[in-house]
C-alpha cells in the first residue's frame, strides 16, 4: 500500500506551486491547473501584445499566479461573459513543467483533457490530510449529519437517511452508482473535447491521448494509428506494472543510490566551504595589493601637495615684501635714509641686485608650483577590464574559436564558432560584440547568451568594423574570451533580387536553377556550333542576364559568388533605357582585339566608360579580377589583376552617380567608377564558356540552426 504523503511531490501544479485543481494533459505529457493554464496564456498574450519580440517570449510567465491575475478570471467569469471571452486567443502555451512553448492547436484548451486518474488522488491525498474534518451530508436540515456515501450521478454527499430519500427503491435513481464520502465527482463516461457528443473509444499511438470514432474517420487523426481504449489500457497497465515491479525490485539499489547522495551532498558542502575559503584567500590578496596601491599613490600626493605648498608659501612671502612699508621694499626705504656714502654703497649693492631680481619676476610673472595634479591621475581602465573578466577558470573548459570562413557579414551578422575539441562541454556561450569607432575607442560590449554554436545579429550600422569575441560557461566554470575578430558591414543596405528567366534570357546557352539563385554557362553543343565559322579569331558572343528588380534611387549593395572553373564571366549595372541595345547588339567579337576589355592597347578601351555603351561591367575570369583600363588606372597591365575574392560585392550609389566593386569577405573596394542612373538600373551579367554565378542568400534569424542542423 502506497503511503498518500509520500507522493506530495507529484500532486503539486508547477504553475502556482498548490495542490492540483482540475488538472489538463498538455501535450507534452505534463498535468497543469485548468485555471493556471488560462492565467498563463492570458499573461502570455498581454506580453506578446506589449512587446511582441522575441526577449518578450523569453520572459513567458513561468512563476507562482499572482491573486490579482486570479480575480481577473472570477471577475470575469461572474460578469456573465460567454465562455469564448474566457478562452485565450493565443495557441502557443509555454509550459512550466519542461520550459518549452507548446502548440495546442486550434482548439487550444478546448482541446486539451482533463486528468481524472491525477484528481482522484489529490482528493484521496486531501482526504488523508483532513482526515479529522468529516464530509456532511448535502440534504440534512441543520445541523446536519455527517455523510457516509457520495452518489457519483447525482454529485453529492448523503448521510444514510437522506440517501434512502432521495434513492428510493424501485426508481431509476436506485441504480446510481455510489462511494464513500467525497468531494471529488468525475463523469461515468469520458468525453471527446473536439467532439463534445462522443465518448472516447479509441486511443492514438501517435499523439499519444484518447480520440473518439469521429477524430479517427475524418479528424486530424485520420492518418493516424489507433487502438482499441481496452487494448490500450491493457497495454500500458501492463507496462506501467511491470516498470513499478523491477523499480520496486531494485529497492535496495535505490537505497544505495539515495546513501551515496546522502555523501555527495555532504561533501559538496565541504568542498564549497573550502573553495568559498579559497577564493576570499585569493580576493583578500587583491585587496591587500590594491590597498597598497592606493597608500603609496595618496602618499605621493600627498608629497606633491605639500612640496608645492612649500613654494608657493615662499613666492607669496617674496611678493608680500615687494609691499611699501613691507619686507624687501621696506628695507630698501630705510637703506636710503642713510647718508654715509661709503656706508651706503656697501649695503645698496647687494640690495640692489635683489631689487633688480624682484623687477624682473614682477614682469614675467609664474607661480613657483602646478596647482593641479593631473599627473596623478590612477589610469585603471586595464584593470577594470581584467577584472571585470575575473570569473572562475577551468583548465577542461576549452577555448572556443570563432570560425572566420563560416561566419558571414550580409543583410545581418552571422558567427560561428567551434571547440578544438571532439567534444563540447560548454552548456552554454556569451557572444559579446562592439562597434569599433575611433570617435568612440571604448565602446561597451554588447552581450548576447546562445545555447548553440551560431547566432545571427540584426541592427548593425553600416559601412562599420565590429569586434566579435565568445567564451563557454558551465555552470559557473567560464573558459577565456576567444580571439577577437573583425568583421565589416555593407557600405549600403542589402538588395535582394533573382536572375530574370524572361527578359532576354538564353536558355540554350544559360541554366537558370529552380529558385533562379544561380545561372550557369553551358559550353555545349550550340556553342560548338556557332563557332563553325572559326577559321580566324574568336566568333563567339557572351550571354546576358539582369536581375528581376530594378533600382531608381538611393545606395544598395548586393553579393554574389563566381566559380573558381568560370573562364570569362563580366558582372556590373545597365540601365533600363539600354537593356534593348545590351540583347540586340547584333555583331560579334570578330577578334580578341576588339574585346572591350582585353587588355591589347587597341584604344577601344576607353569606350567601355563612354555613357553611349550600354552597360558598366568588369571583367572577371581565371580566377582573377581585371581593373579596367583607364587615365587614372595603373599603366602596367599586371598591377590591373587582381585575385578573384571568393564572393564579389557591388554598391551602386544612385544619387552619386557611381558603382563600386568589393571584395564581399573583407568589404573592400578593389575598384570605384562612374556610371549613368539616368533610367532605372538593373544588376547585369554576362557568362562565356564555361561559367556559373551563384547571388548571395540573405541571412535569417534561423540561418544558422538550419544549416547546423543539415
Amino acid at each position: 500500500k502506497v503511503t498518500i504523503k509520500g507522493i506530495e511531490r507529484e500532486l503539486i501544479c508547477p504553475a502556482c506551486k498548490e495542490l492540483f485543481t482540475h488538472p489538463l494533459i498538455l501535450p507534452c505529457q505534463h498535468n497543469v491547473c485548468h485555471k493556471c493554464v488560462k492565467e498563463i496564456l492570458f499573461a502570455f498574450e498581454d506580453t506578446c501584445a506589449d512587446g511582441g519580440s522575441e526577449s518578450s517570449n523569453q520572459s513567458s510567465p513561468r512563476i507562482k499566479i499572482c491573486a490579482s491575475s486570479m480575480d481577473r478570471i472570477d471577475r470575469i467569469s461572474r460578469s456573465g461573459t460567454k465562455r469564448n471571452s474566457l478562452t485565450p486567443r493565443s495557441s502557443l502555451f509555454p509550459c512550466p513543467g519542461c520550459q518549452r512553448d507548446i502548440d495546442l492547436g486550434e482548439r487550444g484548451i478546448n482541446g486539451l483533457f482533463r486528468n481524472f486518474t491525477l484528481e482522484t488522488i489529490v482528493e484521496r491525498y486531501r482526504q488523508a490530510a483532513r482526515a479529522a474534518i468529516a464530509i456532511m451530508c448535502d440534504f440534512c436540515k441543520p445541523p446536519p449529519q455527517e455523510s457516509t456515501k457520495s452518489c457519483m450521478d447525482c454529485s453529492a454527499s448523503y448521510c444514510n437517511e437522506c440517501f434512502k430519500i432521495h434513492h428510493p427503491w424501485g426508481t431509476v435513481k436506485a441504480q446510481h452508482e455510489y462511494v464513500g464520502p467525497t468531494t471529488n465527482f468525475r463523469p461515468k463516461i469520458l468525453m471527446c473535447p473536439e467532439h463534445e457528443m462522443e465518448r472516447v473509444n479509441m486511443y492514438c499511438e501517435i499523439c499519444r491521448r484518447p480520440v473518439c470514432h469521429l477524430c479517427k474517420l475524418g479528424g486530424c487523426h485520420a492518418n493516424h494509428r489507433v487502438t482499441t481504449m481496452s487494448t490500450a489500457y491493457k497495454t500500458l497497465k501492463e507496462k506501467l506494472s511491470k516498470d513499478i515491479e523491477y523499480l520496486i525490485s531494485k529497492e535496495s539499489q535505490v537505497k544505495g543510490h539515495i546513501t551515496q547522495l546522502d555523501l555527495l551532498l555532504k561533501e559538496t558542502e565541504c568542498n564549497s566551504e573550502r573553495a568559498k575559503e579559497e577564493a576570499l584567500h585569493r580576493f583578500e590578496k587583491l585587496y591587500h595589493v590594491l590597498e597598497e596601491k592606493k597608500s603609496a599613490a595618496l602618499r605621493a600626493i600627498e608629497v606633491s601637495k605639500n612640496l608645492r605648498l612649500e613654494k608657493l608659501q615662499i613666492q607669496a612671502e617674496e611678493y608680500q615684501g615687494l609691499l611699501e612699508n613691507n619686507g624687501l621694499v621696506g628695507y630698501a626705504q630705510e637703506v636710503l635714509k642713510e647718508t654715509d656714502p661709503s656706508c651706503f654703497v656697501q649695503t645698496a649693492k647687494q640690495l640692489h641686485v635683489r631689487i633688480q631680481k624682484a623687477t624682473e619676476s614682477l614682469k614675467s610673472f609664474r607661480p613657483a608650483a602646478e596647482t593641479t595634479f593631473e599627473g596623478f591621475v590612477v589610469d585603471i581602465a586595464k584593470q577594470e577590464e581584467i577584472l571585470g573578466d575575473l570569473s572562475f577558470h577551468s583548465n577542461g573548459l576549452e577555448i572556443p574559436e570563432i570560425n572566420e570562413e563560416q561566419s558571414r557579414m550580409y543583410n545581418k551578422a552571422l558567427i560561428s564558432w567551434e571547440c578544438p575539441g571532439k567534444t563540447d562541454s560548454a552548456d552554454i556561450y556569451i557572444l559579446e560584440y562592439r562597434k569599433l569607432n575611433r570617435e568612440e575607442e571604448s565602446a561597451t560590449w554588447q552581450e548576447i547568451e546562445v545555447c548553440s554554436k551560431s547566432k545571427v545579429i540584426s541592427d548593425l550600422d553600416e559601412d562599420s568594423s565590429y569586434a566579435f569575441r565568445v567564451r563557454g560557461y558551465k555552470g559557473s566554470i567560464c573558459s577565456p574570451w576567444s580571439r577577437e575578430v573583425i568583421l565589416r558591414t555593407p557600405p549600403a543596405p542589402v538588395f535582394s533580387f533573382l536572375f530574370d528567366d524572361k527578359c532576354g534570357y538564353n536558355s540554350e546557352h544559360l541554366l537558370l536553377n529552380p529558385r533562379r539563385t544561380s545561372v550557369e554557362s553551358r559550353a555545349g553543343f550550340p556553342l560548338l556550333l556557332g563557332s563553325e565559322r572559326m577559321q580566324v579569331g574568336c566568333y563567339t558572343t557572351l550571354d546576358y542576364i539582369i536581375g528581376d528588380t530594378g533600382i531608381a534611387k538611393g545606395k544598395h549593395f548586393w553579393a554574389f559568388h563566381v566559380e573558381a572553373y568560370s573562364y570569362l564571366v563580366k558582372v556590373g549595372v545597365v540601365s533600363s533605357n539600354k537593356i534593348q541595345k545590351l540583347f540586340h547588339n547584333t555583331h560579334d567579337m570578330t577578334s580578341p582585339r576588339y574585346e572591350q576589355d582585353s587588355g591589347h592597347d587597341s584604344g577601344s578601351e576607353d569606350a567601355f566608360f563612354d555613357s553611349s555603351q550600354p552597360f558598366t561591367l568588369v571583367t572577371l575570369g581565371m580566377k582573377k579580377f581585371f581593373i579596367p583600363t583607364t587615365p587614372t588606372a595603373p599603366k602596367d597591365p599586371v598591377s590591373r589583376i587582381l585575385p578573384l575574392p571568393s564572393y564579389l560585392g557591388i554598391c551602386l550609389d544612385c544619387d552619386k552617380g557611381k558603382v563600386g566593386f568589393y571584395d564581399a569577405g573583407h568589404m573592400k573596394c578593389l575598384y570605384e567608377c562612374e556610371v549613368d542612373c539616368s533610367g532605372i538600373m538593373y544588376p547585369a551579367f554576362a557568362l562565356m564558356g564555361g561559367a556559373a554565378v551563384h547571388l548571395e542568400e540573405a541571412i535569417t534569424a534561423k540561418y544558422g540552426e538550419y544549416h547546423e542542423d543539415i
